[in-house]
């Protein structure tokens, strides 16, 4: 039934026929966006149009080495050494676009930057959105960290995800083909199923007040984006969920191999700034204490005094970035 589906979305849409092919020109992610959305009278029927594309044009790029999601903000994977210095550097969604569209092929971050610069084209909202994704939900992955990309898009005054690529098709069993079998399930997904194999690296895109916490939490950590940045070998506690009672106080640290090189890093810019200022649930903490032995590895020490039960997340900064987040459950 869902093949059926499918085909009858291609052919609903202007040039979505069989023998569609994507001209020199509508390579210009501006071009594409006013012929894929030509004759829609809603946003929604907008954000439809572009998915479906996307879903039945672009292939998830399987060559060896080339299969893992770009979560930094810039990428050279999507670079094609051509630079023209008479002219100023587009947005790097835009960049990754033409690139995407040019090769007809992409990892996660290609396909969410496609999606959402066409989206901008067509007067949408959208946000990309990085985190964790388990592609087995009853099987949770060993490395809790980010992973994935995916979307988020402002519809009828409200915010929706979806999940273009895992909507696209999947990687055949040896990992060497793409096969694309479209999937509606990641079309403007509830957050409440969203949730069972998405989870964002800011916990405000679950778009739910009080979001379930993945069972990962239970052994590890979550590993922000910027975790793998730094030379960081270890950290305590090693588990990422911690009780306590109200008047504890907690004794967390890292360790780095090399703190020099860390330095010379620069803090994630793209961080909303406002997430330091979301919730009185929400806690950061930067080191009072490095270990200043010349021995490697060099030891963080953060420490805090729990003075409220409210308090849900604890975050651990290092050089200005949000590298850990623990579950904290406070008992009075």
């Amino acid at each position: 039934m869902k093949y059926l589906l499918y085909i009858l979305l291609l052919f609903a849409s202007p040039g979505f026929s069989q023998s569609s092919q994507i001209s020199k020109e509508e390579e210009n992610p501006e071009a594409l966006a006013k012929w894929i959305t030509a004759g829609c009278t809603s946003d929604r029927e907008r954000v439809n149009r572009i998915f479906q594309w996307i879903t039945g044009n672009i292939s998830y790029r399987v060559k060896t080495g080339q299969n893992k999601a770009v979560t930094g903000t810039a990428s050279l994977k999507y670079s094609n050494g051509e630079v023209d210095d008479d002219k100023p550097l587009k947005p790097l969604n835009e960049r990754v676009a033409e690139m995407v569209l040019k090769r007809k092929e992409a990892v996660c971050d290609g396909y969410a930057r496609l999606f959402s610069t066409l989206c901008q084209y067509s007067g949408i909202r959208s946000e990309i959105i990085v985190g964790y994704a388990r592609s087995n939900i009853n099987k949770p992955l060993p490395k809790f960290r980010v992973n994935h990309t995916w979307n988020a898009v402002f519809l009828e005054n409200e915010w929706h995800l979806l999940d273009v690529t895992w909507a696209s098709g999947y990687i055949s069993r040896n990992e060497n083909e793409f096969v694309r079998d479209y999937d509606s399930r990641y079309l403007l997904t509830p957050p409440e199923d969203f949730i069972r194999d998405h989870y964002p690296d800011d916990p405000r895109w679950t778009l739910l007040p009080d979001a379930e916490v993945p069972e990962e939490f239970r052994n590890s950590p979550f590993k922000q984006k910027s975790f793998v940045k730094y030379s960081i070998t270890s950290f305590s506690p090693a588990v990422g969920v911690i009780e306590a009672t109200v008047g504890d106080t907690i004794y967390l640290e890292l360790a780095t191999a090399d703190a020099d090189r860390d330095k010379q890093i620069s803090p994630d810019m793209s961080v909303d700034s406002t997430i330091f200022q979301h919730s009185d649930s929400w806690v950061f903490l930067k080191p009072v204490v490095a270990d200043k032995a010349p021995l490697l590895p060099r030891i963080y020490k953060y420490v805090y005094s729990i003075a409220s039960a409210d308090v849900k997340w604890l975050y651990l900064l290092y050089n200005d970035d949000m590298v850990l987040r623990y579950k904290l459950y406070v008992k009075q």
